[in-house]
């Protein structure tokens, strides 16, 4: 399976946005998240609103790093009591200016890189993910089913790998340190062909798409791969062959 365009990603930031809102219309926001407890439904999505606009603003106006100072997705103590009608218009708005900024700019234009790679494209990948994830969150809250294109939880699979997992380890080195050279882990999905080697013998994490023996393995559908490695849900119900206390090290230690 292949790792969706550029031209996909543009379009499926508004796509899942509208998966998003369509599940709001009689949601009550002032619920808590339970797999983010210090925020409420409505902060939440805030959070969702403003993480795209920060996106939007730095593409925008072209900035040659980023702009952490811009981000607003954190700042949310202020949201309290508000309306789906005054939601879901202001996600959408959003959701469609980044899409739009993203597809006026060249993909491999050096505008607000991240990890040394062009902008645009780490943007267009990233707010798809965010995206995706937290409408996960949305749908739990709330009791409502969730769907994820098998394409694309592959590709969020990909991003986990390829930039939470090295982010953490960045960010938060203290946290991570008891992984330095404490063995490899597969994820292998079992219903899409997406299978990842992560190494950890050394400072730092090493990827690998492919098949291959590791110290510990985790199989199962890769949208509860997507969940488990983004601490959504438990390993419980999935297969786990070798080091167990290694995976839940992983699992434990790595934020993103």
């Amino acid at each position: 399976m292949g790792i969706p365009s550029y031209e996909r990603r543009c379009a499926e930031i508004i796509n899942q946005t509208e998966l998003l809102v369509a599940s709001l219309d009689d949601a009550d926001l002032g619920i808590q998240v339970p797999s983010a407890p210090d925020w409420t439904l409505n902060q939440l999505l805030r959070h969702v609103g403003h993480a795209h606009r920060w996106a939007d603003s730095m593409l925008r106006d072209r900035l040659p790093e980023i702009d952490f100072s811009r981000n607003g997705a954190q700042l949310l103590d202020s949201y309290v009591g508000e309306s789906p009608s005054v939601l879901i218009p202001w996600l959408r708005e959003g959701a469609a200016s980044l899409s739009e900024v993203l597809r006026e700019v060249d993909p491999d234009e050096m505008i607000a890189p991240l990890g040394g790679f062009p902008g645009p494209r780490v943007w267009s990948r990233r707010m798809t993910h965010e995206t995706v994830i937290h409408r996960w969150d949305v749908a739990n809250a709330l009791g409502l089913p969730y769907a994820l294109d098998p394409e694309l939880a592959q590709d969020t699979l990909r991003e986990w790998t390829g930039l939470a997992l090295p982010y953490a380890f960045q960010r938060w080195p203290e946290e991570t340190a008891p992984l330095a050279g404490s063995g490899t882990v597969h994820l292998h999905a079992t219903d899409v062909e997406a299978e990842f080697v992560i190494d950890l013998t050394g400072p730092a994490p090493v990827v690998e798409e492919g098949h291959a023996k590791a110290d510990v393995a985790l199989r199962g559908p890769v949208v509860d791969l997507v969940l488990a490695v983004y601490r959504r849900r438990s390993v419980e119900g999935l297969e786990v062959f070798g080091n167990a206390d290694l995976l839940s090290l992983v699992l434990e230690r790595v934020r993103f």
